[in-house]
């Protein structure tokens, strides 16, 4: 990959950072659950925190980023995506976020499979891991939410 490619894809990256860190500040705004609205006000920020992160991966190589792994249980990825209305139920609202992160995991992912070099896949598959990590606590806060009567 060249050096405006590497570019490139950082910007676009960047750029569904900041759709995330609107989309969740919205939800957080129109939750009526303090614990849907502290998790949406958290994902904001993080989201922000990864712009940031993001940016910086443009003043530097990929070769020094360092993630850690994440387990991805898949409990969001059958799950049909609900219209975006302004009368939104909050888990429908959840399932949307987790569609968001499981869309840019994957989109990571196959930038990282087609990668003929080994930093350049390295930076893909830890940005993949880095929004797994989201899309875990996205679908736990779903399964608590969709099937209370586990608990």
């Amino acid at each position: 990959m060249n050096q405006n490619e590497y570019k490139k894809i950082i910007s676009d990256a960047i750029n569904a950072e900041v759709e995330a860190f609107t989309y969740y500040s919205t939800v957080a705004g129109k939750a009526k659950d303090p614990a849907i609205k502290s998790l949406f006000k958290e994902l904001a920020e993080e989201e922000t925190k990864h712009k940031v992160t993001l940016e910086g991966f443009l003043q530097k190589g990929p070769e020094k980023m360092h993630f850690s792994e994440s387990q991805d249980y898949k409990v969001g990825d059958a799950l049909p995506t609900p219209a975006l209305t302004p009368d939104l139920k909050p888990v429908d609202g959840i399932v949307i976020a987790i569609k968001k992160e499981l869309e840019a995991m994957q989109m990571y992912t196959q930038l990282a499979q087609v990668s003929a070099e080994e930093a350049q896949k390295k930076l893909f598959l830890e940005l993949a891991t880095m929004e797994r990590g989201h899309k875990n606590r996205l679908e736990d806060l779903y399964t608590n939410m969709a099937f209370p009567e586990v608990w």
